[in-house]
């Protein structure tokens, strides 16, 4: 069991949903948190201040993680707060969701350049400070749509499911350096991306979830907190958190 009590956490896309409610939760748990953010300030800072107001340790620091530099910026500022970085969450993520003949090659390289790149960038310039501590922890928030694929989501898909084949190639390569990877799989999050969905809509894809309701930003962040704390021995895996939209055999 790893202890969170003063681990430091980089949380890339932080400032609100899926990504604050993991901020928070670690943060809960007693770890030293970074909350990136790429344009929402305010929500950053006030996901921040709930970790404080709460007993912990939060800072926050923008940058695009997008951009090679600016992920490299982001764990210099990590590591200039705090000398270290224990576990980095890679949950920076956008959806421009066409049909592939409408979808443009701008939207396709976007997607594919938030939701997948970044988090090569971000391991990259992690894993020189992880590797000389001889530990590291990392969790790349992928989807069912990596597995399953989606109408109207290929860009998003192929981004998601490029994080798992990342996931399990970066597992095997630094296992002999004490650093686990694994991936988060969630299902429809009560999240702005859900929020969204017109009501007829929403209707139609609770009728496709076997559990027959969305799942919660908390459930995910708990996963997230399982994986960091709990599952020493568990890397290159994928954790499904969707209420059985999707089942693998």
């Amino acid at each position: 069991m790893t202890s969170l009590d003063g681990a430091v956490v980089v949380v890339t896309g932080a400032s609100r949903g899926l990504g604050r409610a993991i901020a928070e939760e670690l943060g809960s748990g007693g770890a030293k948190v970074v909350i990136n953010y790429s344009s929402s300030k305010e929500p950053a800072e006030e996901a921040a201040e709930s970790i404080s107001n709460n007993g912990g340790e939060a800072i926050v620091v923008q940058a695009d993680v997008s951009d090679p530099e600016q992920a490299q910026t982001l764990i210099d500022k990590t590591i200039e707060e705090f000398g270290r970085i224990d576990i980095l969450v890679n949950n920076a993520g956008i959806n421009i969701d066409k049909t592939l003949k409408k979808l443009s090659v701008e939207d396709w390289d976007k997607v594919i350049q938030v939701d997948l790149n970044s988090a090569f960038y971000t391991v990259h310039a992690a894993l020189p400070h992880m590797t000389e501590q001889g530990s590291g922890k990392i969790v790349n928030m992928s989807s069912f749509v990596g597995e399953a694929g989606n109408v109207g989501q290929a860009n998003y898909a192929a981004a998601k499911a490029g994080l798992l084949g990342f996931t399990k190639t970066a597992a095997q390569e630094l296992a002999r350096d004490g650093i686990t990877v694994n991936a988060i799989c969630p299902g429809f999050i009560e999240t702005d991306m859900v929020a969204n969905i017109p009501d007829e809509a929403r209707e139609k894809l609770l009728k496709t979830i076997p559990l027959r309701r969305f799942g919660q930003p908390e459930e995910v962040a708990r996963a997230v907190r399982f994986v960091v704390e709990d599952a020493d021995y568990m890397t290159g895996q994928s954790l499904d958190i969707n209420g059985g939209v999707y089942i693998r055999t």
